[in-house]
């Protein structure tokens, strides 16, 4: 892997959180993420099911986890699947891990090859009462309509093991992922520590008439030179009008002299993730308007972030985010003060102006599981991203960054990068 090694204990902490909230005499199985094909004979690159590495700090195709607490034979409490290397796969795509590398890795004793499995859990499965298995149910999930290596499972132990009780893994690891441990926040910290200093590339290569994705490039460059395993999301780097799309990534335009650039980036390092926005003039000088706008936006982002507290409840921190972001866009002219005072409460004015979320959790997804229903907690790192779009002015305005949640408060992970005018005008023109 690109990545140092992480210790096994965090993997072994994970499992033993995991198995305190089974049901008794149960059966964990949790499966790796299928290899995507492209056209022809490639593939994508790799990326791993979130909840098995969380488990098991595999990051490799092919494998499966088996927790059986409960079972009678303790070799059988904790089995690892992985795929066992031919000459074939030698020749072809190299060596995979061996049963020592697997264990190093994990801390799982018992590794066994993945064609072992249906018999290995045979012999467990009339011992055991019920099954939990995996499944994607992220809100916003993109898989319901391609049937995954977890879905075929699924389909494959009911079939077999019919009468059996069937439970959801992703409700336990929902509940645990997003308290990280020390650990954890180590490994986002480095995501965000190879992003600040991609950020400062871009600074110092922007110029006018650039192509925005030759700013992309810069964060190419040296994601993939500081160890990382990919983009945490493809980059938006939005020039001008672009950055009025909240999606836009497809980063094929000039990047004109007066306009500002959006830039929306994250950091995959050990399959955690960053994510971050700055805003940024692409002549190295904000305009009146952007900055007035610029700092409209920097206030809330600074005001809003102290809201991230324990106790907080999610839908009450967007109530003060969207009540921030309404009176800077009174203040900045966009919005009359007499006719907010009178909206209907059910269609907000500011939407022309803002109109998405300001906080997701992070982790090993970008928008890492965890329900909005909960209200914060210690341990857990949320995004701060408030924004301002302005399509008849050309100005889209957004500022993220990422928050631990601690009892005395919010640690900002990203405050080394780069936010303050004076700071980034600076970079720009040295």
């Amino acid at each position: 892997m690109r990545y140092e090694s992480i210790p096994n204990n965090i993997f072994q902490n994970n499992r033993k959180n995991f198995i305190s909230k089974m049901e008794p005499n149960t059966i964990a199985i949790i499966t790796s993420n299928d290899v995507k094909h492209n056209n022809a004979d490639d593939v994508m690159g790799f990326a791993q099911n979130n909840d098995l590495f969380y488990l098991s700090g595999i990051d490799q195709e092919d494998t499966i986890l088996v927790l059986y607490p409960d079972a009678y034979k303790e070799e059988n409490r904790a089995i690892l699947f992985v795929k066992e290397t031919n000459e074939q796969i030698k020749i072809w795509d190299g060596e995979k891990l061996t049963k020592e590398q697997a264990t190093e890795v994990s801390g799982i004793q018992r590794v066994a090859w993945i064609q072992d499995f249906e018999m290995a859990l045979q012999y467990m499965a009339f011992e055991a009462d019920g099954f939990y298995l995996g499944h994607n149910e992220h809100l916003k999930r993109v898989t319901k309509d391609q049937e995954t290596q977890q879905d075929r499972m699924i389909q494959w132990c009911k079939e077999k093991y019919p009468l059996h009780d069937y439970y959801r893994a992703a409700k336990i690891t929902r509940d645990l992922r997003p308290i990280k441990s020390e650990e954890e926040i180590l490994l986002m910290q480095k995501a965000v520590n190879i992003s600040i200093e991609s950020f400062k590339r871009v600074l110092k290569t922007c110029k006018p008439d650039i192509k925005e994705y030759e700013l992309e490039a810069e964060l190419t460059y040296n994601l993939i030179k500081s160890g990382a395993t990919r983009h945490a999301f493809k980059p938006i780097v939005a020039s001008g009008i672009n950055a009025c799309a909240l999606h836009y990534n497809t980063n094929d335009a000039i990047c004109k002299d007066d306009d500002m650039i959006l830039l929306d980036f994250g950091v995959c390092y050990a399959n955690y993730n960053s994510d971050t926005t700055r805003c940024f003039p692409v002549n190295g000088k904000f305009t009146k308007r952007q900055k007035e706008v610029y700092l409209s936006v920097l206030y809330c982002l600074k005001e809003g972030s102290k809201l991230l507290k324990p106790g907080v409840l999610p839908v009450d921190y967007e109530k003060s985010m969207a009540t921030l972001v309404e009176n800077e866009l009174i203040k900045l002219g966009l919005l009359n003060a007499r006719e907010v005072a009178d909206q209907d409460p059910k269609k907000p004015l500011y939407k022309k102006y803002f109109m998405h979320g300001t906080a997701h959790h992070i982790g090993l997804d970008v928008h890492d599981v965890g329900l909005y229903s909960r209200a914060l907690e210690a341990g857990m790192v949320l995004t701060c991203e408030p924004g301002i779009y302005i399509p008849e002015e050309g100005i889209g305005c957004r500022l993220e960054n990422d928050y631990l949640i601690t009892t005395q408060g919010n640690i900002n992970l990203t405050e080394a990068m780069p936010i303050e005018i004076k700071e980034i005008e600076a970079l720009m023109n040295n």
